[in-house]
C-alpha cells in the first residue's frame, strides 16, 4: 500500500525534530510551505545515515546491502514506481516540485556507502572528497527550496556552508566517532601535531590534541567565512532561517573554544538562552544585511 504523502512529510519532520535540533529550530523560521520540503531532505539524509550508523554490529557486506536496498527503493520511486516506504514519498515529491539535481543524491549515497568501510582520511583533500557528497550537496539540494536572487552566485557559498557545518560536527564529535571506529580529522593534520589515533582514543586533551583541535576550528571558520556572502542572496523569507543556522553551528565552535578545546570532557553545545536570542535577532535583522562570521 502506497504511503500517504502527508504522513511521509510528518515522518520526515519527526526525524528532523529528534535528531537535528539546531537546524530544526532554524527551520521553524521558514514559511510553512518551505519548511516541509526542508524536513523531507533532512529525513532522506538522516535515514541513510541511520542505516549506516545503527547497524554497526552487522558485517560490512550486510550493512552495504541494507543501504543499497533502500537506495534502490529510492531509485524505483524516481522512475515512478509506487512505494510504501515511510518517508520516501515526501522526498520524491520535493525533488519533483523543485526539479532537484539527482546527481546530488547520487553523490550523497556514495558518501554514505564510504562510511561503511572507510574509517580515516589521509589528507584534507581526501576528506573534502568525502564531504562533497556528505555535506556540500546538502547545500546545493537546499538552495532551490530556500530560493535566491542569484542562484549561480549563491551556489558556492551553499557548498561551503555544508562543509562548515559538517566540519563543526566532526570537531565536536571526535570521541563519538572514535566509538564507531572512525577518525574524520585527516591523518596529515594529526601528524602535523604529533597526535596519533591511539592518542585520541585515550580521551585526554593533551596540549598537542588541543593544538590540533584549535587548528581544525580555524579551518572550519574559513569555510564559514566563504559561506557568509551567500545568505544575503537568499530569498528574504529564507534568510532568518539560515542566519540562525549559521550562527548556532558557528556557536558550537565558540563553545569548543570556551572549554579550551577539550572535546573529550563534555559535548560542546550552545546554551538554550543563546539559541533563542539568536533566532529572535535573526528574525529582526533586515534581509540583505551581511552576515558577520566569528573571527
Amino acid at each position: 500500500m502506497e504511503t500517504d504523502l502527508a504522513a511521509a512529510y510528518e515522518r520526515c519532520r519527526e526525524l528532523h525534530r529528534e535528531h537535528g535540533r539546531t537546524y530544526y529550530l532554524a527551520t521553524r523560521l521558514l514559511p510553512a510551505w518551505k519548511r516541509r520540503h526542508v524536513h523531507a531532505l533532512y529525513g532522506f539524509t538522516r535515514y541513510a545515515d541511520e542505516i549506516v550508523d545503527r547497524t554497526e554490529s552487522r558485517p560490512s557486506a550486510e550493512r552495504a546491502a541494507l543501504l543499497a536496498a533502500w537506495s534502490n527503493r529510492f531509485l524505483a520511486g524516481l522512475r515512478g514506481e509506487p512505494t510504501d516506504d515511510e518517508l520516501l514519498p515526501a522526498v520524491l515529491h520535493t525533488i519533483a516540485v523543485f526539479d532537484l539535481d539527482l546527481e546530488d543524491f547520487e553523490k550523497f549515497l556514495r558518501s554514505m556507502t564510504m562510511d561503511i568501510t572507510v574509517t580515516s582520511y589521509r589528507t584534507y583533500d581526501d576528506l573534502l572528497g568525502y564531504m562533497e557528497g556528505s555535506a556540500a550537496v546538502i547545500g546545493t539540494m537546499m538552495l532551490p527550496i530556500l530560493g535566491s536572487s542569484d542562484p549561480v552566485a549563491a551556489r558556492e557559498p551553499a557548498r561551503q556552508l555544508g562543509f562548515a557545518f559538517q566540519l563543526t560536527n566532526f570537531i565536536r564529535d571526535v570521541a563519538e566517532d572514535l566509538e564507531r571506529g572512525r577518525v574524520y580529522l585527516p591523518e596529515e593534520h594529526l601528524d602535523e601535531f604529533g597526535v596519533t589515533r591511539r592518542t585520541l582514543r585515550d580521551g585526554v586533551a593533551t596540549p598537542a590534541v588541543k593544538a590540533l583541535i584549535k587548528a581544525e576550528v580555524a579551518r572550519a571558520r574559513e569555510h564559514y567565512a566563504q559561506a557568509a556572502p551567500g545568505i544575503p542572496l537568499l530569498e528574504p523569507t529564507s534568510q532568518a532561517c539560515m542566519r540562525t543556522a549559521f550562527q548556532l553551528y558557528g556557536g558550537i565552535l565558540d563553545e569548543i573554544e570556551a572549554i579550551d578545546y577539550d572535546v573529550f570532557g563534555r559535548r560542546a553545545t550552545v546554551p538554550h538562552h543563546r539559541r533563542a536570542a539568536v533566532a529572535v535577532r535573526s528574525l529582526l535583522t533586515r534581509p540583505g544585511t551581511p552576515v558577520q562570521p566569528a573571527a
